[in-house]
C-alpha cells in the first residue's frame, strides 16, 4: 500500500508544482522522491504503522504552510527520515530479546541492528487518555526536566512549521557519576494520524548550539515514541518507546546497556507520577 500512497502523493504534488517556483518547488520534488525511495525499501507494515505512513505525506501538509528555507527543509527531511527509520525498526518483530520486565508489566526489549547498533524498546500502558499523554510529551516537552530526574533540561531552539522542532537536551549525571553529563541537539517531528501519534527524532547539527563546556555531545536516533489508545479502553494509552543512543566517551557496553534500559523503566514511572499530579481528580 505504501508504494500506492507514493503515487497518490505524486499526483497531488503535480497540481501544486505547476504553480510553484524556486526553492519551494525543488524541496517538494526532493521530498516526493525521498518518500518514494523509502516506500520501495519498506516491508509490509503492521496496521498502526501503515496508518501513520499512509497519512504522513509531507506534501499534503507542508505546502499549506509558509515557504521554508533550504536549511529548514533539510531539518524537515531529517525529522521524516527519523520517523520512517524508527517505524521500520519497530515493525520488524524478529530477534527482540527481553532486557527487563517490571512487576507492573512494563517491559524493555532490545536487539542489535547492523547499521544502528543496539536499540531498546519500552512497552507500557499508561492509565491516562492519549490526548493527556501527548500533551505532556509534546506540548509540555520543555517541562520534562521538572519531573524526570534523568533529564536536566529540554529547550526548544527553533520551531519549523507545525510539527518540527530543534531541541537541546541536557541529561542528568547518573548516580555515582558512572556516566558523566551528556547533551544532545536533536530534530524532532510529531505526527497525529487517526488514533495513533508518533514522536520521532534524531541528532542533528545546529550552528547556534555548539558543543558545551562540561558536557559530552552524545548522539541519538533514530528514536521515537508511539502512542495508541488501549483497545477497548480509550482512557488508557499504550506507549512504545524506541531508544537508540550513542553516549560517546569510554564506557563499557555492559554499563551503557544497564543505564539505557533502566532509563526507560524510570521514565515510565516518572511519567505516571507526573500525570497523576497534573490531571484533576
Amino acid at each position: 500500500m505504501l508504494p500506492a500512497t507514493s503515487k497518490l502523493c505524486a499526483a497531488i504534488s503535480y497540481r501544486h508544482l505547476r504553480n510553484m517556483t524556486g526553492l519551494r518547488r525543488q524541496a517538494a520534488v526532493a521530498i516526493s522522491q525521498e518518500l518514494s525511495r523509502l516506500a520501495s525499501h519498506s516491508p509490509g507494515p503492521s496496521t498502526w504503522i501503515h496508518q501513520v505512513r499512509r497519512r504522513s505525506s509531507l506534501l499534503s501538509s507542508r505546502l499549506e504552510e509558509k515557504p521554508f528555507s533550504e536549511m529548514e527543509m533539510s531539518y524537515i527531511k531529517q525529522g521524516e527520515e527519523a520517523l520512517q527509520k524508527s517505524l521500520r525498526i519497530l515493525e520488524d518483530q524478529d530477534d527482540w530479546k527481553t532486557e527487563t520486565v517490571a512487576g507492573n508489566g512494563d517491559k524493555v526489549l532490545s536487539k542489535v541492528l547492523p547499521d544502528v547498533g543496539k536499540v531498546f524498546r519500552l512497552e507500557v500502558v499508561v492509565d491516562q487518555p492519549l490526548d493527556t499523554v501527548y500533551g505532556e510529551l509534546v506540548d509540555n516537552m520543555e517541562q520534562m526536566g521538572d519531573w524526570n530526574p534523568n533529564v536536566k533540561e529540554v529547550r526548544i531552539l527553533e520551531k519549523i512549521g507545525k510539527d518540527t522542532v530543534i531541541t537541546h537536551e541536557k541529561a542528568a549525571a547518573t548516580p555515582g557519576n558512572i556516566v558523566g553529563p551528556r547533551d544532545f541537539v536533536s530534530v524532532r517531528c510529531s505526527r497525529r494520524r487517526g488514533s495513533t501519534c508518533v514522536l520521532a527524532g534524531m541528532s542533528t547539527t545546529y550552528g547556534a548550539m555548539p558543543e558545551q563546556e562540561g558536557f559530552i555531545r552524545a548522539e541519538n536516533g533514530p528514536t521515537c515514541m508511539v502512542l495508541r489508545p488501549l483497545p477497548g479502553s480509550p482512557s488508557q494509552t499504550r506507549l512504545t518507546w524506541l531508544l537508540s543512543i550513542d553516549l560517546k566517551g569510554w564506557l563499557p557496553k555492559s554499563i551503557i546497556n544497564q543505564v539505557l534500559s533502566q532509563t526507560q523503566v524510570d521514565f515510565a514511572k516518572h511519567l505516571r507520577q507526573r500525570l497523576a499530579r497534573s490531571v484533576p481528580v
